[in-house]
């Protein structure tokens, strides 16, 4: 039969290859925004300030951990209240509304990941959008075509923001850093106060093996 054929020529394999790509990246987006992102609990205050103490020395000295004003928990270094979430986040990046969770210290791989597979994703589905169309100058055509054509211009879309915000999120990384502190940086006292404009970094490749690591 022409299953069969298909088979033999490794056709199906694509699409399968396909299909379970889409569900990797929908399982990646149910386990990141249902994850904890790294709350910070009251009975582990005294362990995370001895840790952070370790990790970053160039901290000045002078500068003293705050408690939180809303939950009331020592915040850790790097730590941030999200209202959103209720919760102080450890090495708090950001808060997704597409996730409707926090990004942070321990979803912020897996965040990673899941725009990784997202974008290979959506240019695999781009380029099967645009290997279907054949265009030609006719109102019949464009008729038969409007559904590919707003499939392709909605995965385009799609693809640049993905892009830019993987390729953003690495950068940072790279730089040892967070979209709060790179954003915020006038206003956070560990990074206003210090002598280093990133006290944080230590080279790129040990950012990176540290962060996925």
């Amino acid at each position: 039969s022409d299953l069969q054929k298909q088979e033999e020529r490794g056709e199906l394999l694509q699409p399968l290859i396909f299909v379970l790509l889409v569900l990797c990246s929908v399982l990646l987006y149910f386990k990141v925004s249902l994850m904890d992102p790294g709350f910070v609990k009251p009975e582990e205050e005294e362990d995370e300030n001895k840790g952070q103490g370790v990790v970053i020395p160039q901290i000045p000295g002078d500068i003293k951990l705050r408690r939180c004003g809303y939950c009331l928990v020592k915040q850790p270094m790097r730590a941030k209240h999200c209202q959103l979430c209720q919760h102080c986040v450890r090495r708090y990046d950001h808060h997704c509304p597409w996730l409707e969770n926090c990004v942070g210290e321990r979803n912020h791989p897996l965040f990673i990941v899941y725009l990784s597979v997202q974008l290979v994703a959506l240019l695999w589905g781009g380029h099967v959008a645009w290997s279907g169309l054949y265009f030609e100058q006719s109102w019949e055509w464009l008729q038969h075509n409007i559904f590919l054509l707003v499939s392709f211009l909605l995965i385009f879309i799609f693809t640049i923001v993905v892009l830019l915000l993987l390729v953003s999120h690495l950068y940072l990384i790279s730089c040892n850093t967070t979209t709060w502190e790179f954003m915020s940086h006038h206003r956070i006292s560990y990074l206003r106060h210090s002598e280093l404009e990133n006290p944080f970094d230590q080279g790129i490749i040990l950012n990176l093996w540290r962060f996925f690591c």
